[in-house]
């Protein structure tokens, strides 16, 4: 029995050499918002979070882990996309170890944003302290592949980039501070130099090929179109604006960066487009509902307001563009990533 416990050991240990030899991108490493947690905020204080039912009903086993999402997440697809895994584990999740995340890595948490104050107000993990968890995850990764092996997996990692919309929503449009001190075109300009400050850091640190995440129709969630509902119940068109002037400036900054900093490949993966069209043609992709979300009434639910005692919430998931009033269902999340991969990713694919 111990014998064959260490042949399974050596067994995949062989196996993870080999993918990190022949694999074009032999990690995914992320960083990010609710958009891509996939537990983190799990293991923090804080009210952010959806580690109960029926968050996770169609995940793998049926439940729920701490993804805003009736299923898996977008960078779950990615990772699936790139032959690496079906899922993404959480860096602060004590059922994970680097066995599980020597191919790749989530340090997201639910909430944040590139400006400090947004993860100030609703108490979880700022950008700058993912960052830190990275440096500490390349130390355990260089002590479990030893060094060369380690700097060849974090060289060639595609590092992953999602967040943004919860510096609007959640911070400049919702509290007092960033508005009065920012026009919303100052603040796109402030988030986009975190943004590029942040990839200049990544970089430094050996990250040589970063997807930097555009932002989606914000207007068109659920919850700011019941905020809107006096006027019709319409997407926001002033959100919507602003993400699609801050996609501009994303742009702008990765064109910038590909020409100033030597060896990068960055891309800008933008979600917007494809989300507009699934929200405006949900027929056309199979949904029959992209007004309301899945989860309770559809209106306003999220989080704890989202949890199994709702009796409202849809039978099916995936006739729904979002699961709750702020986050897409697995489903629309697949069809995102496969437009992602095909848009501004595939380059990284092994031919």
């Amino acid at each position: 029995m111990a014998h064959k416990a260490i042949c399974g050991v050596v067994l995949a240990n062989l196996l993870l050499q080999l993918q990190i030899v022949f694999a074009k991108v032999p990690a995914v490493i992320v960083f990010g918002d609710s958009s891509v947690d996939t537990g983190n905020n799990n293991q923090i204080a804080t009210v952010v979070k959806s580690n109960f039912k029926p968050y996770g009903r169609d995940y793998y086993g049926g439940q729920p882990t701490g993804r805003f999402s009736n299923g898996r997440v977008y960078t779950d697809f990615i990772a699936e996309a790139f032959g690496i895994k079906l899922t993404m584990p959480a860096y602060l999740d004590p059922a994970h170890n680097m066995t599980d995340m020597a191919t790749g890595v989530c340090f997201a948490s639910a909430g944040t944003g590139y400006d400090n104050a947004t993860s100030d107000v609703l108490s979880v993990i700022p950008l700058w302290k993912q960052l830190e968890y990275y440096k500490k995850y390349q130390e355990e990764l260089n002590d479990y592949l030893g060094q060369e092996k380690a700097e060849t997996v974090l060289r060639e990692a595609l590092y992953i980039i999602s967040l943004g919309t919860n510096d609007f929503l959640e911070n400049y449009y919702a509290v007092p501070g960033r508005s009065s001190e920012y026009s919303v075109e100052e603040y796109q300009n402030f988030l986009a130099g975190i943004a590029g400050g942040f990839i200049k850091a990544l970089y430094g640190l050996g990250a040589r090929k970063v997807s930097l995440g555009g932002l989606p129709p914000m207007g068109c969630l659920p919850l700011e179109r019941t905020r809107n509902l006096l006027f019709g119940g319409g997407c926001i068109e002033e959100y919507n604006n602003v993400a699609e002037e801050f996609n501009v400036e994303l742009q702008g900054l990765v064109s910038k960066l590909n020409n100033q900093i030597s060896g990068i490949q960055l891309v800008l993966s933008d979600p917007y487009d494809i989300l507009l069209d699934i929200i405006q043609n949900p027929e056309s992709f199979g949904f029959t509902n992209a007004k309301e979300s899945c989860c309770g009434s559809g209106y306003f639910e999220m989080g704890y307001l989202c949890d199994k005692n709702n009796p409202f919430t849809c039978p099916n998931a995936s006739k729904y563009v979002f699961w709750d009033s702020f986050h897409p269902t697995e489903r629309t999340n697949g069809i995102v990533a496969d437009h992602v991969m095909r848009t501004s990713l595939a380059g990284f694919l092994v031919p």
